[in-house]
């Protein structure tokens, strides 16, 4: 068990993923200027009621350690950071927010298991960003090369697909490769009907 900072955030970031934020709030800019100084890493976990502005919110349970890979400091002393989802955490207990939000956490990997067949999912992921793509609304190409590794590819598929946040926190929550796959179907199939039907009017 570690203490990290973290970032609540209104977005899920998986594993692999880039995660580019606009820092402008005194406490996150302390953060930012902490994480420098150390390791350069953070937690991200999903807000699940409340505001990414000001406190007071309510955040998920499991969540991401996120690596600073750049940073870009404005004269009005903002920030544009650019980090890497690295490793799923779970926080054990959050701490007090002063000067900024932090927690316990551990991390949280995927029990020993077979690799999932992907063959029946990313026909699916396609379909459902090829439909997306149709309403003008793509969250990445249709032929997005995915990683070797099938449960770091359900990762890349639950961050690229057209999914709410609510959905994708469900898929970074679930424990093994084989389970996310069989999630990611049922929430493909679901979204495609929905993509379907607003092509149709």
């Amino acid at each position: 068990m570690t203490t990290l900072p973290m970032f609540p955030l209104g977005s899920v970031l998986f594993p692999s993923m880039i995660l580019p934020l606009h820092v402008f709030e005194p406490r996150y800019l302390a953060l930012v200027d902490d994480c420098v100084a150390g390791e350069g890493e953070f937690g991200v976990v999903l807000i699940e009621r409340g505001s990414e502005v000001g406190g007071g919110d309510v955040r998920t349970e499991i969540g991401t350690v996120a690596q600073i890979l750049q940073i870009e400091r404005f004269d009005d002393g903002r920030c544009a950071v650019a980090a890497v989802g690295t490793r799923r955490i779970r926080v054990d207990a959050w701490l007090e927010d002063d000067p900024y939000p932090r927690a316990a956490v551990s991390d949280w990997v995927d029990p020993p298991g077979p690799a999932p067949d992907l063959d029946t999912v990313d026909p699916l992921f396609r379909r459902a960003l090829a439909l997306a793509a149709e309403l003008g609304e793509a969250p990445a190409p249709m032929d997005v090369e995915l990683a070797e590794d099938a449960g770091m590819a359900t990762f890349q598929m639950a961050a690229l697909a057209p999914l709410g946040p609510a959905d994708q926190q469900a898929v970074l929550a679930t424990e093994g490769a084989e389970a996310r796959a069989r999630l990611l179907a049922e929430q493909l199939t679901d979204v495609t009907e929905l993509l379907r039907a607003r092509l149709g009017g």
